[in-house]
């Protein structure tokens, strides 16, 4: 596997390179649905298949581009919870020394409907015994952390991460209350990157227009990240006043589950790697868009090799803007000088098999 920190190593470093903690659900997902389940109907899917979802799918990510990653989570003692520790332990590579099986605890579980580019869950699960998350009073030695702010709570190992030297990347979920106020984000005084989605951005600043809202919130926070769904992504400096954009890649969308955590992924990578803004911006952009030609969320993070075979077969091809293409340059530098050839096949996983 590609180590985009290679050149960055050294005997001193932490033995992770990526801390987080969260939930793990596993993910049924069900593709190939013509439209919206309809009630009082029976609709049949094309496809389905099974994978760690939740904060499976960051950890995922991150692991899939080649970052030393740790998770902290709750696993139930059913078969779903067997079933997803084995698969990001020994499938993905993840460090699960800090999470916990839980006895008598069954695993939440999500159900993913596919259709027309978007999808609908429906999730069922019961908090953990506490600790409801099993992050550690002091979260381990790592270049970074990844965090999902709740918003009106603190996460204390988010303080303690920073004050440790931990660079911490943060994004956020749906303010269910609908109070949007930017002082329930108080977390963001530890965070050295914020990446909310569009919608979320522009309630948090009260304004229209996700660059505007990439600006206010980089008076914030150091560094302001919008994602903006196929008008690609936005970012902002807050400490030297650059700002970069990228295009969206084209791409035909089977399922966006995950792809935001894929887009985070992608971008503490080039963060990591010391790569310019521009750069990381595009690179998270990408791996993102590769996401969502996939089904599911974990499932469906792209690696190195994936990226190798969209780079080599985009420029052999005509359906991608030019301008948009060039901003991928910095990719040859990275990339393994062989790829798979396109179409990829990838394993499907599901817990309906055992290994013989």
């Amino acid at each position: 596997m590609l180590d985009p920190l290679a050149a960055l190593r050294t005997p001193d470093d932490p033995p992770c390179d990526v801390y987080l903690t969260g939930t793990v659900f596993l993910d049924i997902i069900f593709t190939g649905l013509d439209s919206a389940p309809v009630r009082g109907t029976e609709s049949w899917a094309r496809g389905m298949g099974s994978s760690p979802g939740g904060v499976a799918n960051m950890a995922t990510a991150l692991a899939r581009l080649g970052l030393r990653t740790s998770l902290a989570a709750a696993f139930g003692d059913d078969m779903y919870g067997e079933y997803c520790w084995e698969a990001l332990e020994r499938g993905e590579g993840i460090d699960l020394k800090l999470s916990r099986t839980v006895p008598g605890w069954h695993s939440p579980v999500t159900v993913s409907m596919a259709y027309e580019g978007e999808r609908t869950m429906v999730s069922h699960g019961h908090e953990a015994p506490r600790p409801e998350e099993p992050a550690p009073d002091d979260p381990p030695a790592a270049r970074a952390c990844v965090a999902s702010l709740q918003p009106g709570r603190r996460q204390e190992w988010i303080a303690r991460a920073a004050r440790a030297g931990s660079r911490v990347f943060a994004d956020v979920g749906w303010d269910e209350t609908g109070r949007w106020d930017p002082d329930d984000l108080a977390d963001l005084e530890h965070c050295e990157a914020f990446l909310p989605n569009a919608g979320e951005a522009m309630r948090y600043t009260r304004t229209d227009c996700p660059r505007t809202a990439a600006r206010r919130l980089a008076d914030r926070v150091p560094l302001a990240v919008v994602t903006m769904g196929s008008e690609g992504a936005v970012a902002v400096d807050g400490a030297t006043g650059e700002t970069a954009e990228v295009p969206a890649i084209s791409v035909e969308a089977l399922d966006p589950t995950g792809a935001g955590d894929v887009f985070v992924a992608g971008f503490v990578t080039g963060t990591l790697a010391g790569w310019p803004l521009a750069d990381r911006l595009a690179f998270a952009g990408l791996t993102a868009a590769l996401s969502v030609q996939e089904f599911g969320g974990s499932l469906s993070a792209p690696g190195w090799v994936e990226i190798a075979a969209w780079w080599q077969r985009v420029r052999d091809f005509d359906e991608q803007d030019p301008a948009a293409l060039s901003r991928y340059g910095f990719l040859d530098a990275l990339l393994p000088c062989c790829a798979r050839p396109w179409p990829l096949r990838r394993a499907v996983p599901t817990i309906g098999f055992r290994r013989a």
